[in-house]
């Protein structure tokens, strides 16, 4: 769609014979911006509520860089995950707002701070080795344009710790746990809360873990019936669905 047809559209709409609605879902399938080795789809948000992100591990850093140049002055946020310090520092260039998140690696350029979601995304992690995927999720709900908290380091082995935080358990709309090992706290923080819980598994654990996937089974067979699974260290699915959750 060219900038005169655009134009032509919202005359359009002045004049009453096209409705906003109809004017946005034209706008919906607008095309996507062809780089040839990617392709930006800048109506994402329009479509889904939420933009496009930039998944850096197998990009090169020209690409990444390339992905976010034409990304920027489009009045939303960018996320860049699982990148690095030197592709930061690459970014960095572009806009020196450019924020990075070394535990997770994920590098944030924000635009629009406005607040959308509608209540608190709480981010519990079980050990302080799963902080690294929590922290993926926190960063991608809070560039989503949500309130966001943390609770670190409070799994099963103590589960003391936990239960000293149910007053905070309370106060959110959505909860994200991520946990390595057997994956329990999930169906522990699920089974005193009534609201949505993002399951993570993450990769942290001894032999029969198996890269996560003892954690992952443990999730999903759950007994508590408010829980969603994502996949292994994925932190940054959980944050986008908690999110999507948190606008409802």
């Amino acid at each position: 769609m060219t900038e005169e047809s655009i134009a032509k559209m919202l005359r359009q709409v002045r004049s009453g014979r096209l409705t906003v609605e109809q004017a946005m879902d034209r706008l919906r399938n607008l095309p996507y911006e062809d780089l040839g080795y990617a392709k930006i789809d800048h109506h994402r948000s329009l479509r889904q509520g939420l933009p496009e992100v930039i998944f850096a591990r197998g990009k090169t850093p020209e690409q990444v860089e390339g992905i976010a140049r034409g990304m920027l002055g489009k009045r939303y946020n960018i996320l860049i995950t699982r990148g690095d310090e030197a592709l930061y520092e690459r970014v960095r260039k572009l806009d020196v707002r450019a924020e990075f998140h070394a535990r997770s690696g994920a590098i944030v350029i924000r635009t629009d701070r406005k607040i959308r979601g509608k209540g608190l995304v709480l981010v519990v992690s079980a050990g302080t080795s799963d902080i690294p995927v929590a922290e993926e999720a926190l960063v991608t709900a809070e560039t989503m344009g949500n309130r966001v908290e943390s609770l670190y380091d409070v799994g099963v082995a103590g589960i003391h710790r936990l239960l000293g935080e149910s007053r905070h358990l309370r106060q959110a709309r959505v909860i994200v746990v991520v946990a390595g090992m057997e994956g329990a706290l999930a169906s522990v923080v699920a089974g005193v809360v009534a609201v949505p819980v993002v399951a993570v598994p993450t990769s942290v654990g001894y032999g029969a873990s198996f890269g996560g996937l003892a954690a992952l089974l443990g999730m999903l067979n759950s007994c508590a019936p408010n829980i969603a699974v994502m996949n292994i260290d994925n932190g940054f699915g959980a944050g986008y669905l908690a999110s999507l959750i948190n606008r409802l």
